[in-house]
């Protein structure tokens, strides 16, 4: 079933995809929307109430008009749907999001499958020639430039149909998210305080500072199984979606 959540100056798309188990959260990356989930729904919905929500500007939710935060918008989305401790699948941003939330309520937050996640706090190494093409790009409202930059950057194992359109989604989310969208709390630091179920998967084919951050996030959690994806790229729940899909009903264990 299909909401619309109040947040904080705005609403969010959001679904309810049914299932009689144990509530699950799926957060999609900054390269797509919640869509990059639909091949997944079926198998996870048969163990699990399967929730998933478009963040702001992405996919079918309005695009912001003020400041917002990621972590907030989380936490409105778990009080709409009365979810006071779930599971958590985070892709990239995603990850990122449910890395803050265990962080700053661990009791809402059961466990954790982490999919290339980012990380807020962390000291990613510059890149200044990348970042003033994208400046440049999203200054001159560039959105085909945005598309083919996105995927040159994280869709290495192929711009297939399905990245394409998901891209497509992602670029005409980031002006907004870049006008608006407020710090969360650093989180890097703190990881060790983390004590719960945790596994992250990250694709061979990532970018190199990417892996490199995930490979010092599984190690600084305690108890974190690192999981390295031959042939796969930042669109882990494209390319692998049965390994996430055993991953997730493999339960608490991890």
């Amino acid at each position: 079933m299909e909401h619309l959540v109040r947040v904080s100056g705005g609403e969010l798309w959001a679904e309810d995809c049914g299932g009689d188990g144990p509530p699950l959260v799926l957060l999609h990356p900054g390269i797509g929307d919640s869509r990059i989930w639909d091949q997944l729904l079926s198998r996870l919905t048969a163990r699990h109430r399967v929730i998933r929500y478009d963040v702001r500007g992405y996919g079918r939710s309005p695009q912001p008009t003020g400041p917002y935060s990621r972590l907030a918008d989380l936490i409105a989305v778990l009080d709409h749907f009365g979810l006071r401790r779930v599971a958590l699948v985070g892709c990239s941003m995603g990850g990122e999001t449910a890395l803050n939330l265990a962080l700053a309520a661990p009791e809402k937050v059961a466990s954790l499958v982490l999919l290339c996640p980012g990380i807020t706090g962390y000291p990613w190494p510059p890149e200044e020639e990348l970042d003033a093409e994208y400046e440049a790009l999203s200054a001159a409202g560039d959105e085909a430039g945005l598309i083919a930059f996105g995927l040159r950057e994280w869709s290495a194992a192929g711009a297939d149909p399905t990245a394409v359109r998901q891209m497509t989604s992602a670029a005409r989310a980031w002006p907004s998210e870049d006008q608006y969208q407020l710090a969360d709390p650093d989180t890097f630091e703190r990881l060790g305080e983390l004590d719960l179920p945790a596994v992250l998967l990250v694709g061979d084919l990532d970018r190199p500072a990417l892996i490199a951050a995930n490979e010092q996030i599984a190690d600084r959690i305690p108890g974190c199984r690192l999981v390295v994806v031959p042939g796969a790229d930042h669109y882990l729940p494209l390319r692998a979606p049965e390994l996430i899909i055993e991953t997730i009903l493999a339960g608490p264990a991890l």
